[in-house]
């Protein structure tokens, strides 16, 4: 539990238990020497006794490990002693009132360490968030009513506009919403929203779901599912979101998408994140974006606001990976499959998003290499047509994916994904159950 002590000259300080860095600390420390960790064993035993100097040698002397190569190859040892780091530093800002800096500490451990002391991290999390809370003045949490994305906003009401009014639209025309609209769609990869379009069912069962989706493989919109959620009144609020998460440090990324040689990912707040969306402040690079990352793992707040849906457990799988996306209009996820089923929850805003079924993997032109293997060659928004002369010829299927619907991609199905407007999803990927009968 979190208690408060008096230090030497008298005044409370604040002190957060770590029970089980308490009882593993000895076992982890022996692991750390095997490894060669030695100067980290000693840093280590001076910060548990309350030397921040040496807290902070052995938080470096743990992140240069874990940037000593590809992330797959940093040894399971040295993301704990990074966590164990971590805790000591935050216990030192913590019991010195330094609320924030605790917290950025406290998150990089979770972002960046280990599993050994997760509970401890998590733990320590709350308790520094309640001081926080405690030490802010209601007026500075404000109220500025501020909404990321205008519901008025209805891109999918323009698929018929013709050619020469986008084009007009999009050299800034007095067209209102119609103008936004419109030059959207200007952005969108060649023949978009002109063919066969995802099959859209309301409020659809799930043993329909499992008959006629998940067993043929094929994609749906499902609407009319979400409006229970939290999120689904709470996410659109920014200050709701400054509240619960704005002195979280994330990680995102930053560039037109992962392929790009210039895409870099970078830790900030969440306040600055948001402040970048506001702003529309973009890097030479391209947009920052807070992607396919277990967001609500790490904010269990944000995690109360949804709830798994009940297709997730179509064919008897498991829950696999709980993912927040989260970003300005113009993010972009290039042409890639996953190995999972997939739903695509859209909770703020709209995307769109175009599919091509698995069975057109070799047309699509995989990257070679393991790292990149499920993502194609095929940038759909240049499409280089002397080297693939053939991909505009593929058939696919597209939508407009509305706040409040969700998307089920089948595993290994391609897909694109824009974002054309301010946009928060989550993604839930669940496994092949042992007995699934899929076709």
């Amino acid at each position: 539990m979190s208690s408060t002590t008096a230090s030497g000259d008298g005044a409370p300080s604040l002190h957060f238990d770590t029970p089980t860095l308490d009882r593993e600390s000895a076992a982890l420390l022996h692991s750390i020497s095997e490894h060669g960790g030695y100067a980290y064993v000693s840093m280590a035993a001076l910060a548990a006794g309350g030397d921040i100097r040496a807290a902070e040698a052995a938080c470096e002397m743990a992140w240069e490990q874990l940037h000593s190569g590809p992330w797959h190859s940093v040894l399971p040892v040295w993301r704990d002693a990074y966590s164990m780091a971590c805790l000591y530093v935050a216990r030192h800002h913590y019991g010195n009132g330094e609320f924030r800096e605790a917290l950025r500490v406290l998150d990089l451990g979770i972002i960046m360490g280990g599993t050994l002391l997760r509970k401890d991290l998590d733990f320590a999390v709350a308790k520094v968030s309640e001081e926080t809370r405690r030490s802010v003045r209601v007026s500075e949490l404000g109220d500025s009513g501020h909404r990321f994305v205008d519901r008025d906003f209805n891109v999918a009401e323009v698929r018929s506009v013709p050619l020469c009014l986008l084009l007009s639209s999009f050299f800034n025309l007095h067209l209102g919403n119609l103008n936004r609209e419109a030059s959207v769609l200007q952005l969108l990869p060649m023949k978009s929203l002109a063919s066969t379009l995802v099959v859209k069912k309301s409020a659809l069962s799930l043993d329909k779901f499992l008959k006629d989706h998940y067993l043929s493989r094929s994609p749906v919109i499902i609407s009319d599912c979400m409006a229970h959620w939290p999120a689904s009144a709470k996410w659109n609020d920014e200050d709701y979101l400054l509240r619960v998460a704005g002195d979280r440090t994330v990680p995102v990324e930053v560039g037109k998408n992962y392929l790009c040689a210039e895409w870099k990912q970078e830790l900030i707040t969440f306040s600055e994140f948001i402040q970048r969306i506001k702003s529309g402040a973009c890097s030479l690079g391209g947009p920052t974006y807070l992607a396919q990352h277990p967001l609500f793992d790490q904010i269990n707040e944000l995690r109360k606001d949804i709830f798994i849906p009940d297709y997730c457990f179509a064919g008897g799988g498991e829950l696999r990976s709980l993912n927040a996306w989260f970003g300005p209009a113009g993010t972009v996820t290039p042409l890639h499959h996953d190995p999972h089923h997939n739903i695509l929850a859209q909770v703020v805003g709209k995307k769109y998003i175009r599919l091509y079924s698995s069975s057109l993997s070799e047309e699509l032109s995989p990257h070679s290499g393991t790292m990149l293997s499920n993502s194609s060659q095929v940038d759909l928004d240049d499409v280089d047509e002397r080297k693939f002369p053939k991909v505009q010829e593929l058939e696919f299927v597209d939508c407009i994916l509305e706040e409040g619907e969700m998307l089920y991609i089948p595993p290994k199905w391609w897909h694109y994904v824009r974002s054309l407007t301010t946009s928060f999803s989550v993604s839930f990927w669940w496994s092949e159950g042992d007995n699934s009968d899929a076709s």
